[in-house]
Formats: structure tokens, sequence, C-alpha cells
């Protein structure tokens, strides 16, 4: 019983850190990915929740959530409300001739495909700091097996 709480220990004491340095770099890759694409927050005209952001660059998983609220608040205006699968489906009862239409639809499409994307690294961000806190968390149960192993002795 002392062995195996011993290796336990000493494992999750070396997966800890190893989880944490992972978190960290996904955060890392996730800012520079959304630094690289040079997005920034318009000075005016932004809904109240996210005025703080005026004038901001997008650089961390909060910030592009919040871009992603004001992309789909910028579609619902553009849309009337509708979604990109309901302005396709009055497209293609419409025959595909009206233009106006199309041009709603490509709208629609771009503006939920960039509020996807800029949600996927949210979701990333929110990953990255869940494998870190578990990395912390790992080294502490750790830690806690050894001090166990240690005073079982």
């Amino acid at each position: 019983m002392i062995t195996l709480l011993t290796l336990a220990g000493v494992l999750l004491l070396v997966a800890g850190p190893f989880m944490i340095a992972q978190g960290v770099l996904g955060r890392r890759g996730v800012a520079h990915e959304l630094t690289s694409q040079r997005i920034a927050f318009p000075a005016t005209g932004l809904p109240a929740p996210l005025a703080r952001y005026a004038r901001s660059p997008v650089r961390t998983g909060i910030q592009a959530r919040a871009y992603s609220e004001l992309i789909a608040d910028h579609v619902a205006q553009a849309t009337g409300g509708r979604t990109y699968a309901e302005i396709a489906e009055e497209c293609m009862g419409a025959g595909r001739g009206d233009q106006r239409l199309d041009r709603l639809r490509q709208t629609a499409f771009m503006g939920e495909t960039l509020r996807g994307a800029l949600l996927g690294a949210y979701q990333a961000w929110q990953v990255a700091a869940l494998v870190t806190g578990l990395g912390a968390l790992v080294m502490l149960i750790g830690a806690v097996f050894l001090v166990l192993a240690a005073h079982l002795r």
C-alpha cells in the first residue's frame, strides 16, 4: 500500500507540472492566433455591456467571446433576427433569383462563421484554464499521497 501511494504520488507530481505547462501553452497559442488576426473593437457604437472594450485588440478568449456577441448583434440587425438557416430556406423558396436575399444569406453565413470561430477560441481558452487548474489539483493530490505514504511508514 505504501509503495502504491508513493508511486501514485510521484506520478501525479510529475503529471501536474506537465498539465500546467500545456494549459499555459494553450492560452499562449490562443492569444497568438487572436493577436495575429488584428481584430479590434470599434471606438464607438458598442452596446453598453461591451463599452469597456472600446479600441481594445482581441487577445484573450474572454475578448473573443465579447466580440462574438458584437457580431451576433450586427448579424441580427442585418437579418431582422433571422438565422442563416432561415434565410437559406427563404432563398430556396425564392428560386435563388433574389439578389437581396442572396446578399443577406452571405452576410448571415459570414457573420455566423466568424462568430463560431471566435467562440471556438473562447472555448479553447477555457479548456486551457481547466487543464492548468487540473494540473495544480493533480500536484496537490500527489503531494497528499506522498505525505500519507510517509505517515504510514
